[in-house]
């Protein structure tokens, strides 16, 4: 008897109870286990019981805003893993950026096409399912990544990543020695196609590397192309 694969389960949080009404729809209709949050408050609450595979946050919410809600999130170590989609009427760059730092995993403007989020929420979920099916411990030279429990750790120290830091040394731990143009880092760390500015990768990179201390030397820049991390020849 071959077992069937259960539902993903999704979490929305919106203040606005049309909104919720709309993605729980659409979510059903796709045959995702949705539940609904409308107090911010209640979120974190919510989220350790209903145990999602994917959250879908507001972040202009009266009292506690989607960027707080979604690092409370990231704090908590059962949560912190959860894919995370952001809907904001902000629509600039510094925006944005400012909601993958706090460590969301895409953000979608509000209006929004319910067709596109559907989208957006498959591709996540399939991004997941492909991490969870390869290295867990990521180690290049003197740097050890543990992708379960989100942890960086040199020369065994405890490295305090942001969550876009992470995942972009992650990413290039998982490609080490393939160089990335700034183009795809954008696409893979950011999840955007255009309008985003390439010094966004820049600055990551020039913070990661200062953090990572000796050993950020391992990510060498390639003039005019992108980043590569290189391992160590001793």
């Amino acid at each position: 008897m071959v077992a069937t694969e259960q539902p993903k389960k999704i979490l929305v949080v919106d203040d606005e109870v049309d909104v919720t009404e709309l993605l729980s729809y659409n979510l059903k209709q796709r045959g995702f286990v949705s539940q609904s949050v409308n107090d911010p408050k209640r979120a974190l609450e919510v989220a350790k019981t209903f145990k999602p595979d994917l959250i879908v946050l507001d972040i202009m919410m009266p009292e506690l805003n989607g960027l707080q809600v979604c690092r409370m999130i990231r704090q908590e170590s059962s949560l912190k893993g959860i894919p995370i989609i952001f809907l904001s009427a902000k629509t600039e760059e510094g925006d944005r950026i400012e909601g993958f730092e706090s460590g969301a995993d895409d953000y979608v403007c509000k209006p929004f096409s319910p067709k596109e989020l559907m989208l957006r929420v498959l591709v996540i979920l399939k991004r997941a399912g492909d991490a969870d099916g390869g290295e867990t411990i990521l180690q290049v030279n003197g740097i050890n990544l543990d992708v379960e429990h989100h942890s960086v750790h040199v020369h065994n120290k405890s490295v305090e990543l942001t969550a876009t830091e992470f995942r972009l040394l992650r990413l290039l731990m998982q490609e080490r020695g393939k160089v990335q143009t700034r183009e795809t880092l954008l696409q893979k760390v950011w999840n955007y196609e255009n309008d985003m500015e390439t010094r966004t990768v820049d600055t990551h990179m020039r913070r990661l590397r200062e953090k990572l201390g000796e050993e950020g030397s391992g990510l060498e820049t390639v003039r005019g192309v992108g980043y590569r991390m290189v391992e160590s020849r001793s």
